[in-house]
């Protein structure tokens, strides 16, 4: 007799923010979460552009595993559902990378959520999470992004960058990195920013005769792409990450 998992609630530290009604209109859930291993030395790349609603619920759940000095890319875009949740696990093996780019577009009443989890199972393993959020409207948009060193992975480097931009009094984001270290000789740091479009920023682009429409798009413009910045130069072809930001700007577009 199979047993099917019971609907999270918000007591739940990963699901918290959880639009949890819109959750069970899905629930259970039929499929299994996505595996990708990556080969020892070899070097992968997802993009994901849009996540696929179901009765206006979406949710993508990747585990990732890299072995020895492989590197994984993915460059995530969460919008267009009335509830979105992106979730991640990945475990770094010897000088392993891992590298995460995600932007969250939310406007109305949308609650849109990148969730990551990622081990350091080993000594000299990197990893950089980068999540940038634009969000209007009451939407709420959620970057929960975890870091874990085990004892014996020294030497290990982990960054995390969450950033959110609030384009009204209405929206709202939470911006959780968490950091559990068991290793000492390790290197790794977080930051997390909740804020409005800067206001001398925006004056200084006026007053070189920018309209305010134009350089409130200009400055929302630069401020999603952080998230792709780190693939755009590290191999050739890297059309698929040109296409991704495409897609990411003609929806931040839409949502001004």
């Amino acid at each position: 007799m199979t047993s099917v998992a019971a609907l999270p609630t918000r007591k739940l530290e990963d699901w918290r923010y959880a639009d949890i009604d819109a959750l069970a209109r899905v629930w259970p859930r039929k499929d299994e979460p996505e595996r990708i291993s990556v080969r020892a030395g070899d070097a992968d790349r997802m993009v994901i552009a849009a996540l696929e609603p179901v009765d206006g619920a979406a949710l993508r759940e990747i585990e990732i595993k890299l072995w020895p000095h492989a590197r994984f890319e993915l460059f995530a875009l969460v919008h267009g559902a009335d509830y979105a949740r992106l979730s991640v696990k990945v475990e770094l093996m010897e000088g392993a990378h891992f590298e995460l780019g995600g932007v969250i577009l939310g406007s109305g009443s949308q609650t849109l959520e990148i969730v990551s989890d990622v081990h350091h199972a080993a000594p000299g393993a990197t990893s950089n999470q980068v999540v940038r959020s634009v969000l209007a409207g009451t939407a709420t948009g959620s970057a929960l992004n975890r870091v874990r060193v085990a004892r014996d992975a020294q030497k290990s480097d982990a960054e995390q960058s969450i950033r959110a931009m609030l384009l009204g009094p209405g929206a709202s984001a939470n911006a959780k990195p968490e950091l559990e270290i068991l290793a000492d000789d390790v290197k790794c740091a977080h930051g997390a920013t909740v804020g409005e479009l800067d206001r001398q920023a925006l004056f200084y682009l006026a007053a070189r005769g920018l309209p305010p429409s134009e350089a409130r798009r200009l400055m929302l413009q630069a401020f999603i792409a952080d998230a792709f910045v780190a693939g755009e130069g590290h191999r050739e072809g890297h059309h698929d990450v040109a296409q991704i930001e495409q897609a990411a700007q003609a929806a931040l577009g839409a949502l001004l």
